[in-house]
């Protein structure tokens, strides 16, 4: 079986926590059947020195991105440092292959170094985007989001955003099953949309009236067959029209809208991939009313159609 090469650069001073991120989910977590082969690539020789204490002996250099189809930076150890040439060269040839970059937290300042994100949509750690705006102006920033999927090039918010990136990369590899798997192992979300916000500022129920709001997403994810409004679930939380919204968005980071279509495609996907329900069935199993509304925003979200994500994954 011809296994997709994932490289993950590793430097001096790198924190194990962001270099351990893409490991998790494409080496010592990933199933079998996701048939991936993970190299992590030194940039500097000699054991690599981190921010715990403790040093990394690493097998491979930067020759091994040459025969990558996914490279990830998963950070960067200082935002003033200008990365090696020797780094950003073997970076710009990977893209020029076709190989997709990946920069998670802080390693979206190496990607943006290279010039590949000059007229693109970016992300990063939202405590740093000013200054990420400020020395890349080129690049459209985007602070209020999870991660970017821009095609070849991605890029992410800080920490645990950066596992968010890596099971959404996963997904699109493998599926929603085989990215599930990874992680209830980690003990994660199976999926947080991309536009979600980074700071969410009620992550969890504080109140009672936040209680009923928890309760009525697990209601709608049971029911998205069904239509919704603003009003409509406003009313079943007990709540005003703008006291929902507020809340809704406090604890999800997410508009009601966004949520809703973001759980529906989530719902297509696996029903594209476990079932062999026809393609104008599964739209309205999951809420679009139509096959045409699911090809649709199954386009916007994914970039491909129905038909041909089930293809891929089930060869159907």
């Amino acid at each position: 079986m011809h296994k997709h090469v994932v490289a993950v650069v590793a430097f001096n001073q790198i924190s194990p926590f962001h270099l351990s991120v893409p490991c998790m989910v494409f080496g010592e977590f990933s199933p079998k059947e996701a048939a991936f082969e993970l190299k992590v690539c030194a940039v500097e020789e000699g054991p690599l020195s981190t921010t715990a204490g403790f040093s990394l002996a690493v097998e491979h250099g930067l020759e091994a991105l040459h025969g990558a189809q996914t490279v990830i930076v998963p950070s960067w150890r200082d935002t003033q440092e200008r990365p090696p040439q020797a780094l950003l060269d073997a970076l710009v040839a990977a893209h020029r292959r076709g190989a997709q970059l990946v920069g998670l937290c802080l390693g979206a300042f190496v990607l943006a170094e290279t010039g590949l994100l000059d007229g693109r949509k970016a992300t990063t750690h939202w405590a740093l985007a000013k200054e990420f705006a400020r020395r890349f102006p080129a690049v459209e920033v985007d602070a209020d989001v999870l991660y970017i999927d821009d095609g070849e090039l991605l890029t992410s918010a800080g920490t645990a955003a950066g596992i968010d990136c890596c099971l959404h990369l996963l997904r699109r590899h493998c599926g929603a099953e085989v990215a599930n798997k990874v992680a209830r192992r980690l003990v994660v979300p199976p999926h947080r949309q991309g536009g979600q916000a980074q700071f969410i500022e009620q992550p969890l129920p504080a109140t009672a009236r936040d209680d009923r709001l928890a309760g009525l997403l697990d209601w709608l994810r049971e029911h998205l067959h069904q239509a919704h409004s603003l009003d409509s679930l406003a009313e079943r939380a007990l709540m005003s029209r703008r006291t929902f919204t507020r809340h809704f968005r406090q604890l999800t980071g997410s508009t009601l809208g966004n949520w809703l279509q973001a759980e529906r495609v989530a719902l297509s996907q696996r029903l594209l991939e476990s079932t062999d329900q026809p393609v104008e069935a599964i739209a309205i199993l999951a809420g679009f009313g139509s096959s045409v509304s699911l090809r649709q925003q199954f386009n916007v979200a994914l970039g491909v159609s129905p038909r041909a994500y089930r293809r891929s994954f089930r060869g159907i």
